[in-house]
């Protein structure tokens, strides 16, 4: 009679078909050559007649490439089946294993010890493959033994390794034949490892841990013990799951281990439990319900799992437990049975209805339950279903329905693993894929599996859904799940349909965030209120139109955040802060990199005041002098004003960015805080001068402000130009203890304000500063006196100085001399001029400028022929050429344009040149405040183009490029027709 495999597995085998008439023929082929080579002569007796167990090989080998590869090369291992059978055989490889963990088992050397594991790990996979796909073996049969296998293969490399590390001096092990007891190294098995679950071609999840006062181990050197814990942790990564000829033993994991971006391989205990009790995460507490000793030292396991039960198990079923539970659970979007389910490519482990929803499901009732009964806190899914059910948490029939899914998707996951030996639980994307699982698993043909496998899912699907019925739904969008080791496949796909291009590089930025790897995130209920927000944040993000710049950018942020609960908190309750969050780092880089050096200025904005508008000069006065009112020491008003500068130059930046204020005003606002400054910085420089030289009786001093500064014109990135004028009786000397006469004594004042403006301290630099501008420029005196100034604008200064004038004003000093240096400011502008002379050494600086500084592109709205620099040469044109002055000192050119009433201009021009000027400045403060490399159409961020466009009132890029030309041409027209052609050589 034919052999059935009642032999091999004390019941028939289970008929499986080969669905290949063929391939089924030239794998009996194989098989019975196979057998002839081993001198398998049983088994190929049994082959030749055909019976049974000769189908049930041939199918497999059909089936699965790689079991059938097996089975041709250990066709000796099958033949020892007649007579240690299935149960037998598998004992004896655990036997054989665990005797390398003991004396004179232990190997010798590490390629006795790879050898020995390899070739144990190759017969015991092929034999539970043959035992689980015969039928002989229940699904928690086989994780039960290659769960055994793998805990004690890991002790016998540890028992090797530390073996090893004895005989070469790099530790003393009180008992060498036993290195394993008492050794302080702790190694907990996770996951499906821990739960002694794991599927046929799993990793396995393990954190290696460490007491450096081991009872059993001695150290020669203490400040090696770290390291000599790490090299060994990685040794023995090595040596389980390095492929050598005779394959690998299992692929090893260790990010499950506190903080794996940044801790060692193998952690102190001590470290390890401050982390777990100041930083763990709810995803760390639902993973250390399954966490086990596994190998090593297993009373020193056991006693760090014992510490850890507070963290894991809550005593009391409070709120904050609950809540712990919810902040997991609220992460992941519930399909609540809506929507088909595709089987091809569909993973039975991740996906809708898998594996990963029964656990969750277990996990998350044992999480709130557990701590109150003892009885719940245990590995098993199964065991625990059941637990559940006797104890009154979930119904019965809820229990063994998901029970039963349970088998059934792991033997699924089995089969999937088993055709090539791969970590996937995903089944194949072709119908002829899924067949082939299908008939693995006995079915003779695919639609009935198809059907069973859709009850299944549905029947998972429908029980986890159960609980999120209370639940607002926070990831409306899919699986946005940032917790454990490995990223979600579900949440990547989630990301990717939201429009990040790069979804795992997200997955692994905001998987940090969850992990407390900043101080802002370290609490818990810092990371508890980030992850209610999170779904929101990447949704808002996504619609920015640079959504990976974006996360990155929001990341740095976070980085530089000393706390997070109050900003978590604000941007909760307020979602229109995280669309401006959103705006500032997708439009405006430089608002975004101030965010991330100098996350407190986002305090500013909570001010409910804010999108108000900016606050009066004397309002921000009375604030600043608060703020400087603490200062100690000179060093320390310096640090402040930079504070202060910084935050409130981002707060008209953000409200620029939003439109809620318009882009001349925010220039205004802009040079009032410059000014206010620059005043505040002079009377500190004034301050620690005198404290050293003292001061100079009748001395006068005063700053003035030229540029965008003295217009009111000023953007993001406007440096400071600036005359310090000074006025003191002739032969005047300081009265301190140092003293220096005038000239050397207001030298060293401009050199302590420039230094006060532009030294960089701890908080940066307040205002890059030039002053070129004074008297005969850098070969001039830094400090000039009142009447010198006045002497050279009258009797020596170029045509283009006094262009300089007319944006000129004082900003700082003391009031007399500002008066009259405001006064000789307009009396120099009123001196009458060669209007030919004017024109032609206006449009020679214009030529010059064209010449040395050409526009970029048309977008150049400064430099552009026709830009805003023709606009200021026009308006400069007509202060210089005798029009009333009215008070322009220190006006734009708008003002000047308003304020004329003839000036070579007819009213079209003027109207022109004003809406010009308008647009050209929108554009400035725009870009400028945005980006510190001008403008690019091809590179710029989405909500830059879309803020540019709205500032100017034009729908499309396209449309406002159009209108900048045609402007742009208007203005050079306008300009040669008042001053003439720049183009042409004089």
């Amino acid at each position: 009679m034919a052999d059935d495999g009642t032999a091999w597995f004390g019941k028939p085998a289970k008929t499986i078909h080969p669905g290949d008439a063929a391939a089924a023929e030239k794998a009996h082929g194989i098989l019975i050559a196979a057998c002839e080579k081993a001198g398998a002569v049983r088994l190929g007796e049994a082959v030749r007649d055909g019976g049974a167990l000769s189908e049930f090989l041939v199918a497999v080998m059909v089936l699965s490439p790689f079991l059938g590869h097996q089975i041709e090369r250990q066709t000796n291992v099958l033949e020892s089946l007649f007579d240690v059978p299935l149960t037998e055989a598998l004992e004896a490889i655990l036997r054989r294993t665990e005797t390398m963990r003991h004396g004179e088992g232990i190997a010798s050397s590490e390629a006795e010890t790879m050898t020995a594991l390899r070739r144990e790990k190759a017969v015991l996979h092929l034999l539970l493959a043959l035992g689980d796909i015969a039928g002989a073996l229940h699904v928690r049969e086989t994780t039960t033994w290659l769960s055994r296998f793998a805990e004690t293969a890991l002790g016998a490399a540890i028992a090797f390794i530390l073996r090893d590390a004895h005989n070469t001096g790099k530790l003393t092990l009180s008992d060498p034949e036993e290195p394993e007891a008492g050794s302080g190294w702790i190694m907990l098995s996770m996951g499906k490892l821990g739960a002694h679950e794991l599927n046929y071609s799993s990793d396995i999840d393990l954190i290696a841990l460490f007491d450096p006062d081991p009872a059993g181990l001695s150290w020669p050197d203490r400040y090696m013990i770290g390291e000599t814990m790490g090299r060994m942790t990685r040794r023995l990564v090595r040596i389980m799951q390095e492929r050598t000829g005779d394959g690998y033993v299992f692929r090893t994991d260790l990010r499950l281990r506190p903080d794996p971006g940044s801790t060692p391989l193998a952690i102190p205990v001590e470290a390890a439990l401050v982390y777990y009790e100041a930083r763990g995460q709810n995803w760390e507490r639902a993973a250390m319900i399954k966490a086990k000793p596994a190998a090593g030292d297993i009373k020193a396991a056991e006693r760090f799992l014992y510490e850890l039960r507070p963290f894991v198990w809550r005593k009391h079923l409070d709120y904050a437990a609950i809540a712990d539970v919810h902040s997991i659970k609220r992460q992941i979007h519930a399909h609540k049975g809506h929507g088909s389910i595709a089987i091809e490519g569909h993973n039975v482990k991740l996906g809708r209805g898998g594996i990963r929803e029964i656990e969750f499901f277990v996990q998350t009732q044992q999480l709130i339950f557990g701590g109150r009964v003892p009885e719940l806190r245990g590995r098993g899914t199964i065991a625990m279903l059941d637990a559940l059910a006797e104890h009154g948490c979930i119904e019965q029939q809820a229990a063994e329905m998901l029970g039963r899914c349970y088998v059934f998707l792991r033997r699924v996951e089995h089969a999937i693993q088993m055709i090539a030996d791969e970590q996937t639980h995903k089944l194949p994307d072709d119908p002829a894929g899924v067949e082939r699982v299908a008939r693995m698993l006995g079915y003779e043909d695919a639609e009935t599996f198809r059907a069973d496998l859709l009850e299944t899912l549905r029947t998972v699907e429908t029980h986890y859904a159960a609980l999120f019925e209370h639940e607002a739904e926070l990831g409306s969008e899919g699986n946005l799940v940032f917790t454990g080791g490995e990223s979600d496949p579900e949440t990547v796909e989630t990301l990717s349909r939201m429009g990040y291009s790069r979804p795992g590089d997200i997955w692994r930025v905001v998987s940090q965030w969850h992990m407390g790897r900043y101080r802002a995130v370290q609490s818990e209920r810092a990371r508890s209120r980030l992850t209610e927000i999170t779904p929101l944040l990447l949704k808002t993000f996504a619609e920015s139109g640079q959504p990976d710049d974006v996360v990155i950018g929001f990341d740095r942020f976070l980085s530089g955040l000393p706390a997070g609960i109050q900003v978590f908190s604000m941007l909760q309750s307020n979602p229109r802060l995280i669309h401006l969050m959103a705006l500032i780092l997708s439009a405006a880089p430089r608002l975004g990199a101030i965010i991330a050096a100098k996350p407190l200025v986002f305090d500013g904005m909570l001010d409910p005041a804010f999108f108000t508008g900016v606050p009066a000069k004397e309002d921000l006065r009375g604030r600043l002098e608060d703020f400087l009112g603490e200062a100690r020491a000179y060093e320390e008003t310096l640090d402040r004003l930079r504070i202060f500068a910084s935050e409130q130059r981002f707060l008209i930046g953000v409200r620029l960015l939003t439109g809620s204020l318009e882009p001349l005003r925010a220039g205004q606002a802009l040079a009032d805080l410059a000014e206010l400054i620059v005043e505040y910085a002079l009377e500190a420089a004034r301050d620690a001068l005198a404290e050293k030289h003292g001061v100079i009786e009748g001395g006068e001093v005063c700053v003035i402000g030229l540029g965008r500064l003295g217009s009111r014109e000023m953007t993001a990135g406007s440096d400071l130009d600036l005359i310090l004028l000074y006025d003191a009786p002739n032969d005047a000397e300081s009265d301190g203890e140092k003293p220096l006469v005038a000239s050397m004594y207001f030298m060293r004042l401009t050199q302590r304000l420039m230094a006060a403006l532009t030294a960089p301290t701890a908080e940066g630099v307040l205002y890059e500063v030039d002053f070129r501008l004074r008297p005969s420029g850098n070969m001039g005196p830094l400090a000039t006196s009142f009447r010198g100034f006045s002497k050279y604008q009258r009797e020596d200064a170029w045509t283009w100085e006094h262009q300089a004038l007319c944006r000129a004003r004082t900003v700082a000093g003391d009031p007399g001399l500002r008066e009259r240096t405001e006064t000789e400011l307009t009396a120099i502008l009123e001196m009458p001029r060669d209007i030919e002379k004017l024109k032609s050494d206006i449009v020679s600086m214009r030529r010059r400028l064209l010449k040395e500084k050409p526009a970029r592109s048309p977008w150049d709205v400064k430099l552009a022929e026709g830009g805003l620099t023709d606009v200021d040469f026009i308006a400069q044109f007509m202060v210089l050429s005798g029009l009333p002055n009215r008070n322009l000192n220190g006006r734009d050119a708008a003002h000047i344009f308003k304020s004329s009433e003839d000036g070579g201009l007819d009213k079209n021009a003027k109207d022109l040149l004003f809406r010009a000027f308008s647009d050209y400045t929108a554009i400035m403060q725009i870009v400028r405040l945005c980006s510190e490399k001008g403008f690019d159409p091809d590179t710029a961020p989405k909500g830059l183009i879309d803020r540019l466009c709205a500032a100017v009132g034009f729908p499309t890029l396209e449309t406002l490029r159009a209108h900048i030309t045609e402007t742009e041409d208007n203005v050079a027209e306008i300009f040669r027709s008042v001053l003439g052609d720049p183009r042409s050589e004089p």
